[in-house]
């Protein structure tokens, strides 16, 4: 990706996403995992803090060896232990069904190929494991939609890969996911900011 998509990126992604708002949506996501937990695009290890100790242990996928520097110190302060499991979501190296719980915030927006990386992670977790997610992705409004679709190529260039318009109800119900809560809204800002900002919380079950 270049000097800004694997230097300055891991960065931009940490700060923005780290604010109070932010991080109270991950405080709730994160307060439904337990057992052994796999982590999607685990960054710079901004849920570590809002881990439940009914988490036994974490597989982190990172694919940035920058944003995996930069949770270093979090993760010496971790009590839960935490170890790196692969770069790609797309093709995770774990066995079926060896998952308790799995865990993406912020992360299905930039993956190449996200039904793939659904898919792995439905094969992962075992039957009845759930999916924790917190992602942005398309709103509901048209105009908003309209402005997403057209402002996508710049940001997936600008901003690792990332796409404002999916749809990550859709994405995730046909992986294979039930889906058993829901919260979706704008995270607090003005109107011009709305094309970036349409949140999805949630949790979802693995069926079939």
């Amino acid at each position: 990706m270049g000097i800004w998509g694997d230097r300055v990126v891991p960065h931009l992604v940490d700060r923005a996403l780290s604010t109070g708002d932010v991080m109270k949506d991950r405080q709730s996501v994160c307060a439904r995992l337990g057992g052994q937990v796999l982590e999607i695009g685990f960054g710079s290890g901004l849920n570590i803090e809002k881990y439940p100790d009914a988490v036994d242990t974490i597989a982190a996928v990172e694919p940035s060896d920058v944003a995996w520097k930069m949770s270093a110190d979090r993760r010496v302060a971790s009590r839960t232990p935490i170890t790196r499991s692969g770069l790609d979501g797309q093709s995770l190296d774990e066995p079926d069904a060896s998952f308790d719980s799995a865990l993406s915030t912020f992360t299905l927006c930039t993956i190449p190929d996200v039904d793939a990386a659904l898919r792995e992670i439905h094969r992962v977790l075992r039957p009845g494991g759930t999916f924790e997610f917190l992602e942005h992705g398309l709103a509901p409004e048209p105009g908003v939609a309209r402005w997403q679709r057209r402002l996508d190529p710049v940001e997936r260039v600008v901003a690792g890969g990332c796409h404002l318009s999916r749809d990550i109800v859709a994405l995730i119900s046909s992986a294979g996911f039930e889906i058993t809560e829901l919260d979706q809204r704008y995270f607090p800002g003005p109107k011009i900011s709305r094309p970036w900002i349409y949140r999805y919380a949630g949790s979802a079950i693995r069926v079939g």
